[in-house]
Formats: C-alpha cells, structure tokens, sequence
C-alpha cells in the first residue's frame, strides 16, 4: 500500500470521525488534532475525489448526497478497525472498570459466592447489579452480562449456556405432617399448589417416573406470584407443594425447613444462560465473569452442564 494510500484512509476516519461527531471542533478533541488539521484533512479528501462532501455553515454541517454515500462506506472502515483494535484489546487485557449486570430477584442470593472471588483478585473490577424478573432491554439498560432463564426469543444478543437446573417438588416438614406425601400422580392434582401467576391455564407439567415413564400433568396453583423466591417462601411457610430450582433449596432442605418429595422422579429442567449485548470479541470483565458463574453453578446440587 502506497503512502497516498495511508493517507487517504487516515482522512476518510477523520471524515468519519467529524460527522459522527457532528462538528470540526468535536472530532478534532476526539482524534486529538487542532479544527484547523481536521478541516484540512477533509479538504484534501474532497479536492482528491473532486466532489464536496459537506455543506459547511457556521452553525453545523450537513452531508451532500455523495457525502452520505461516501461516508457510509467510511464509517463501515472505522467500525472495522476499532473492533480490530477492540479484539486485541481483550485478548490481553485484565478485567476492570464496571460490570453491569442484570439478572432475577431470585438469582441475586448467588452473585456474591459466584463472582466474590473474582472481584477480590481483581480490585479494578467494579460490579453493578440490577435484580428484575422482568426481561430488560441490555442496550437502553447498557447491561454488560445479562442471566436469563429457559427458552430465549430469537434477538441479535449473544447467548451462552451455563447450565440446566433441576425441577425439585418440595413442602414443607409441617404441611407433610398435616397432609402426607402424595401416593401417585392422580393424588398430585388434588393437592394446593404454589406456582407462577403467569402460565395461563394453570402449571402444565411432564412427570417422568424413575423407569422412564412419562406422565403429563396440569394443575392449577391455590397460591400464586410471578417471583420465584416468593414461591418458595410461601412452600417453606406451609402453603402447599411447589416445583422449585435445585440450587436454590440445597440449604432450605439441609436446615429441614423443606422436604423434598419423590427425589427418583423427574420435573424437568430449565437451562441457565448468560446473554451480553454483542456477539464479538466479550472484553475481559465479561468473559471472567461468565467463567465464574460456569465455575459456581457446576458445583451446585441439582445443576446440569
């Protein structure tokens, strides 16, 4: 590549450059050169190519037909070249700066032992949580990692598998003393159950015996909430039975405030995803963090790879 050739596309980023900032003088603090070298650059641009690409007043600049298609195609070179710069960048360097990440109230209660360690090998690492059952936007929230639970919506975010958790069906040690545990399946329709509010027509489950028997079920929930911490503090206060994860019981049944019911049987699972805004090259703060959620839930009681 010729030296003219250098040039040219140093001023074609510099074109760029100065309408994506809207001014001379803003593009100019963001390449750190003087307004008078950027305003010279896109000239040179112009006389090179014999066309005008912008229509200069004092109060803004504004793209000439052949401006908006040429700039296009400069802008399209600079995106190219930073997410070069970009995947360079996070192939060395150590997280740092701020993790915002969203993820379920529920979930919350496993951040701290999954990413504590991290955080404390690497003080330049701050994180933000954001607890909300509901699905936020990553982009309008600027999420960095997001955890989502079950079947994802078609999206162009990227999505890795952490996992599947265990369906458990649990009670209480003081309602099973009042009631029993349920002799078979037909016995499990008539019993209150606690679940979500949203599924519409009550909980439609598939129930797999310990030979390999499947069994359908659908129930309609005495109790409802649309939070699944709430589900199973209304389970451990003696509500009814409800299907809850495994790694978010494992200490509620070794304390004895629940009891797990037909442990040979099957409930389903439900698959653990990490979700970040863009699928090129993660910078490093996200790519730890997603090791270390892998790493935790791996170790947890009911969890699937």
């Amino acid at each position: 590549m010729t030296s003219q050739s250098w040039d040219d596309l140093k001023r074609m980023a510099v074109f760029a450059s100065v309408v994506r900032h809207g001014s001379m003088s803003a593009a100019a603090r963001a390449l750190g050169m003087t307004p008078s070298a950027v305003s010279q650059q896109v000239r040179q641009l112009e006389h090179s190519g014999g066309v005008t690409l912008l229509h200069r007043s004092t109060r803004k600049l504004r793209l000439t037909e052949v401006g908006e298609r040429y700039h296009a195609q400069c802008a399209a070179m600079a995106a190219a070249a930073q997410q070069a710069r970009d995947e360079l960048a996070a192939s060395r360097e150590q997280p740092g700066g701020e993790l915002r990440m969203s993820a379920p109230v529920g979930f919350g209660r496993h951040i701290a032992p999954a990413l504590g360690p991290l955080l404390q090998q690497h003080p330049g690492l701050r994180l933000r949580l954001l607890v909300d059952d509901a699905r936020i936007d990553l982009i309008e929230a600027r999420v960095d990692l997001a955890i989502r639970f079950g079947p994802l919506p078609d999206s162009g975010w990227a999505a890795r598998r952490l996992g599947a958790m265990q369906w458990w069906l649990c009670a209480a040690p003081g309602w099973l003393t009042a009631h029993g545990s349920p002799a078979d399946v037909a016995a499990l329709t008539a019993l209150p159950w606690v679940g979500f509010s949203r599924e519409p027509g009550g909980l439609r489950l598939e129930l797999r015996s310990p030979d390999g028997v499947t069994h359908p079920l659908q129930v309609q929930p005495r109790m409802a909430s649309n939070n699944q911490l709430s589900i199973q503090q209304m389970c451990e206060g003696g509500l009814g039975v409800a299907l809850l994860g495994s790694m978010d019981v494992h200490e509620s049944l070794q304390a004895g405030r629940l009891v797990r019911l037909w442990p040979d049987w099957s409930f389903g699972t439900l698959d653990l995803w990490a979700v970040t805004p863009q699928r090129e090259t993660q910078p490093a703060k996200v790519r730890h963090a997603v090791h270390a959620l892998q790493a935790y839930l791996r170790q947890l009681p009911g969890v699937l790879d």
